[in-house]
C-alpha cells in the first residue's frame, strides 16, 4: 500500500447549505448597502461520513439507511442534518463521453440525483467528495483535475449541498494546494445552478509520514490561506484509518487543530477530522474526543457506521450541552491555559460571556484537575458550574475541579453566580497510593506497581469548593477481593466551604493477588443544606506485578506488566510487525523485544536484580521500507530514576547497555521516537540478560 493510498483524507465534507443560521447570517442591508449572501455554516457543520467506518463498501441502500438513522435515532434533530459521501461512490471509469463524472451503476442504480431527492426529503442535506488533482488511477479513486468548473456544475445540478475535496491525485500531480483549492472554490461559488454548496477544503499532506513536502503543501499550512475560500479545511492527517481509530492519533490531530485559533470563526473552521466511536476507542475516549471536539468548534462529522452505533454512542452524540458549546455563536476555538502535559485546562469564550472549560487528562492513570475562574478569564465572588455530561449545576468560590479517570476530561460550563448561594460543588479526589511498605512514593503520572503481601497507604481527598458547608460526610475505599482495607483515624463529619478533608487506609495485598491492573475505588456521601443527599465515586488503578525473576535471566521471556508499542504490539525474539529475527546493523540476536515507538515495557524486579545487560537499536528492517524516518531514543528507568539514555539513534547506531539495577522495584524500558515522529521507527531491545538473586 503506498503512502497516497494509506492516509486518505478522513473527513468528506459533507455539508449542506446553511442558510439564515445564527447570528450574523446576513449582513446588515441600508440605503448604501448592498444585501450580502447567507453565510455558509455560521456555526460548524455536523452529520455522517462514509469513510472510517465503510470505507468504500456502500451503496444507494447503504445510504439511504444511514439516513434513515440519522432521523430515527434522533441525530437529525440534534443537529446532524448532513449525509456524505466519500470515496467510492464513482464508475471504475469515472467520466463518460461528455465528461460527466459517472456514479457506479451497480452501486447506485437510481443516480445520484434519485439520492439526493431522497436525503432531502428527509430534511437532510447531501454531499460528495472528488479530488483536487487529475485522475490518477495508482494514486486516488477519482479526480476533478481540468474540470472544476465542470464538475461543480454537475454537483449542484444534482441537488448537493456540500462537497469535500481531497488532495491525494494534487500531490501526486505536484500541484500547488493553495491554488488548486482557490480555483476549485471560485468553481463552487459559481455553478451554473447557483446553488450554495459547503466547501471542505482537505490536504491530508504532512511531513514525514507522508515524506519530505514543503511546508507550503502540506496539511498545517491551509489554515493561512482556506479561511477565505472554504467553510472548513483539514488541519492534519487523517486521524486513523477505516475501521481503526486510536485515541492517541486523536489527541495528535487536536493538537495540531489547536495551532491557529485565529483562523476558526463563523462560516470558516479548522477541521481536525472525523469523529470516530467504536473503531478502537473506549467510551471513555470517545467522550472525550467529543469533548475536545466541541470546545474546538470543529465540524461535527460522524465517521462510523451510524447504523450500528451503541444507544450509549448516541447519546454522547446527542448531548444537548455538549453540542450547545460546539455550536456556540461566537464560533470562538478554546485555547490551553497553563502548560502541557499530561493533564490540561482548555477554555472556550462562550457568545453570552461564560466560558466553556475541559480538565483534560491524556495520561494513563486518574488524576484529580483544577483551574479556576480567575485564570480562565472570569472576575467575582462565586461562580455557576453546569457539568455539560452529567447536567448537574453547582457553585464554586473559584475552583474549578474534577476528579478525571484516565484518557478522560471533564466539561464545565462556567458563568458568575448570583442570587442565593447554590449547592456546593463537591469533588472526591482518585484514592492514592502514597506509601509501599513503608517507603513514601513520589508523586507523579506513572503507575504504581504492588506486589503480593505488600502493605499500601491510600489516601482519599474530598474537595468542598463552594461557600457553603456539606454534613454527615463519609469516605470509604474498596478493593479488590482478598484485599484488606482498613480506615486509619476518624472522618470530621462536617466540611466547611473552601476545605478539604483526606480520609487514610491501610490495604494489605493479597498473598494471592491476580497479575494485571486493578481497581481501587473511593465513595462519599454527604448532605447538602436541604438535606437531601449526594454521591460520589473515583477510582484508580495500580498494577499488580508477576513474581520478580530468578538468578540469570533472558529479561524478554520474563511476563512483563506493561508493553505498549506504537503500531501493532511489542513482539518477543522478533522485530516487530513482520516477525523476523531481530537484526542490528547485520548481527542477528536471537532474544529481545522488538516495539514501534513511542512504547514502555515495564519489568518488576522486587530489588532482587543486580545487572542490567543487552543491546538496543533500529532494526534492520526498516531499510525493506526506505529512507524515511527510523529514528529513536532508548531510555531505562528505575523507580523513577533515570539509569541509561542513549540519545538519538538512527539505522547506522547501536548502543549497549551494561547498568547496576541494584535496589531497583520496578524497571521502565522506554523508547521514544527520536523528535521526528514515528514513522518507520522499529526499534529492537536485544539479548536483554538480568543477573538476579
Amino acid at each position: 500500500m503506498n503512502r497516497l493510498t494509506r492516509f486518505i483524507c478522513a473527513p468528506v465534507l459533507l455539508l449542506g447549505l446553511l442558510v439564515g443560521m445564527g447570528t450574523g447570517a446576513t449582513a446588515a442591508t441600508g440605503p448604501a448597502q448592498t444585501a450580502q449572501p447567507p453565510l455558509l455554516s455560521p456555526t460548524p457543520y455536523m452529520g455522517w461520513n462514509t469513510y472510517f467506518g465503510l470505507g468504500g463498501d456502500f451503496d444507494e441502500n447503504t445510504i439511504k439507511g444511514a439516513a434513515a438513522s440519522l432521523v430515527n435515532r434522533g441525530l437529525k434533530a440534534a443537529g446532524y442534518d448532513i449525509v456524505w459521501l466519500d470515496g467510492g461512490w464513482q464508475a471504475p471509469t469515472s467520466r463518460n463521453e461528455q465528461d460527466d463524472l459517472v456514479a457506479d451503476p451497480a452501486k447506485f442504480p437510481s443516480g445520484m440525483q434519485s439520492l439526493v431527492n431522497y436525503i432531502h426529503s428527509l430534511g437532510l442535506r447531501a454531499g460528495i467528495y472528488t479530488d483536487a488533482g487529475p485522475w490518477l488511477p495508482a494514486s486516488c479513486g477519482l479526480g476533478s483535475g481540468g474540470h472544476y468548473q465542470h464538475d461543480a456544475d454537475q454537483f449542484a445540478a444534482w441537488g448537493f449541498d456540500a462537497v469535500k475535496v481531497d488532495f491525494l491525485c494534487g500531490i501526486a500531480a505536484d500541484l500547488d494546494p493553495k491554488t488548486a483549492f482557490t480555483e476549485f472554490a471560485a468553481a463552487l461559488r459559481n455553478n451554473a445552478s447557483h446553488r450554495p454548496m459547503i466547501f471542505n477544503l482537505c490536504n491530508p499532506v504532512t511531513s514525514p509520514d507522508w515524506g519530505d513536502y514543503p511546508p507550503e503543501q502540506q496539511s498545517t499550512y491551509s489554515w493561512s490561506y482556506a479561511p477565505k475560500i472554504a467553510q472548513s479545511w483539514r488541519t492534519y492527517t487523517d486521524v486513523g484509518f477505516q475501521h481503526s481509530i486510536k485515541f492517541s492519533d486523536v489527541l495528535r490531530n487536536y493538537d495540531k487543530n489547536a495551532a491557529h485559533p485565529e483562523a476558526a470563526g463563523p462560516g470558516h473552521w479548522n477541521d481536525p477530522d472525523y469523529l470516530g466511536p467504536e473503531l478502537g476507542m473506549t467510551t471513555q475516549e470517545f467522550r472525550t474526543q467529543m469533548t475536545l471536539w466541541s470546545v474546538a468548534a470543529a465540524p461535527l462529522i460522524i465517521g462510523s457506521d451510524v447504523r450500528s452505533l451503541s444507544q450509549e454512542t448516541v447519546d454522547i452524540l446527542k448531548d444537548p450541552d455538549v453540542v450547545a458549546i460546539n455550536q456556540d455563536p461566537a464560533g470562538v476555538q478554546a485555547t490551553r491555559v497553563g502548560p502541557a502535559g499530561s493533564t490540561e485546562v482548555w477554555v472556550k469564550r462562550l457568545a453570552d460571556g461564560g466560558r466553556a472549560v475541559v480538565l483534560l487528562n491524556r495520561g494513563d492513570q486518574a488524576r484529580t484537575i483544577l483551574t479556576t475562574a480567575r485564570d480562565v478569564g472570569l472576575r467575582g465572588d462565586r461562580f455557576s458550574l453546569l457539568d455539560a455530561w452529567s447536567n448537574q449545576r453547582t457553585e464554586t468560590q473559584g475552583t474549578i475541579r474534577a476528579a478525571v479517570p484516565a484518557h478522560g476530561s471533564a466539561l464545565f460550563r462556567v458563568e458568575p453566580a448570583s442570587g442565593r448561594p447554590g449547592e456546593p460543588h463537591v469533588t472526591l479526589g482518585e484514592p492514592r497510593v502514597t506509601a509501599v511498605n513503608g517507603t513514601t512514593l513520589t508523586s507523579g503520572d506513572g503507575r504504581t506497581v504492588v506486589a503480593a503481601g505488600d502493605a499500601l497507604r491510600v489516601e482519599v481527598q474530598l474537595f468542598n469548593d463552594g461557600t457553603q458547608p456539606v454534613d454527615n460526610v463519609a469516605v470509604s475505599l474498596n478493593a479488590p477481593a482478598g484485599w484488606q482495607v482498613e480506615r486509619q483515624g476518624k472522618q470530621a463529619a462536617r466540611l466547611d466551604g473552601g476545605r478539604s478533608a483526606t480520609a487514610v487506609f491501610s490495604v494489605a495485598v493479597s498473598d494471592a493477588a491476580e497479575v494485571g491492573d486493578v481497581e481501587l475505588s473511593g465513595s462519599a456521601s454527604y448532605t447538602v443544606s436541604d438535606r437531601t443527599q449526594r454521591t460520589l465515586a473515583s477510582a484508580s488503578t495500580v498494577t499488580a506485578a508477576p513474581a520478580p525473576p530468578q538468578g540469570s535471566t533472558v529479561l524478554s521471556h520474563h511476563p512483563w506488566f506493561i508493553a505498549t508499542s506504537g503500531w501493532m504490539t511489542p513482539t518477543v525474539d522478533a522485530s516487530v510487525g513482520g516477525g523476523s529475527p531481530i537484526s542490528l546493523k547485520g548481527v542477528v540476536y536471537a532474544t529481545g523485544v522488538g516495539v514501534a515507538s513511542p512504547s514502555e515495557l515495564g519489568y518488576y524486579l522486587g530489588e532482587q536484580c543486580s545487572r542490567l545487560t543487552g543491546t538496543v537499536g533500529l532494526d534492520d528492517a526498516v531499510r525493506n521500507v526506505g529512507p524515511e524516518g527510523a529514528t529513536a531514543g532508548f531510555t531505562v528507568v528505575g523507580d523513577g530514576a533515570l539509569l541509561f539514555a542513549s540519545g538519538v539513534l538512527t539505522r547506522d547506531d547501536v548502543a549497549n547497555l551494561d547498568i547496576d539495577v541494584s535496589g531497583v522495584r520496578v524497571l521502565s524500558l522506554l523508547v521514544d521516537d527520536g523528535g521526528d515522529g514515528g514513522y518507520n521507527d522499529r526499534a529492537d531491545w536485544a539479548e536483554l540478560h538480568a543477573d538476579c538473586a
